[in-house]
């Protein structure tokens, strides 16, 4: 299940299948524009080149902390002020309403500028170490690949961002050496 601190971390694009190939797709107009419509969220596009280096040094601070918790560090006083600098920049408003399960409280972001964004992407990642469990994070082991994603399977064994992909490409490559190995010990 994408969230939205992945896609947003993730825009930091290394080709899964072992090319050379990588992009930062976070500079990108496009790129922009369609992850705060996937996100229902509002700001300028294309972003400013202030807010634009602003985006990246969010995002490597936060691929930072991520890799810190996937490796099994706990979120320290630092990261906590850090998290709690970057949610304070965004405005909500709580709005109450009826849904098929009765009623739901909303907190709905008024601002529409792109520190909202990060406040919103730095909320979406302390509810995933706040409701989940920052022990469920985890790097794609494709080295190629680089995502990072949450294991929200039940025996927390996921080791692949995406099993179809980078699952089924690891999966070949450890088959293809086998195969080699074998064939060069005959």
């Amino acid at each position: 299940m994408d969230r939205l601190w992945t896609d947003f971390v993730n825009s930091d694009y290394h080709d899964w299948r072992g090319g050379d190939r990588s992009e930062d797709r976070l500079g990108k107009g496009a790129w922009q524009q369609g992850f705060i419509k996937q996100w229902q969220m509002h700001a300028p596009v294309p972003a400013s080149s202030e807010e634009e280096k602003a985006l990246r040094d969010f995002r490597n601070e936060l691929q930072a902390l991520a890799t810190r918790l996937a490796a099994g560090n706990p979120l320290s006083d630092r990261d906590q002020d850090w998290l709690n600098a970057i949610m304070e920049e965004g405005q909500v408003i709580r709005r109450l309403h009826a849904g098929d399960e009765g009623l739901k409280l909303s907190l709905i972001s008024t601002g529409t500028q792109w520190k909202q964004v990060m406040a919103e992407v730095a909320a979406d990642f302390a509810v995933t170490v706040v409701e989940g469990d920052a022990g469920r994070i985890r790097i794609c082991d494709n080295s190629d690949c680089r995502w990072f994603f949450y294991d929200d399977t039940r025996s927390r064994t996921q080791r692949y961002c995406d099993d179809k992909m980078c699952g089924n490409l690891m999966k070949v490559r450890r088959f293809r050496a086998k195969r080699k190995r074998d064939q060069q010990e005959e």
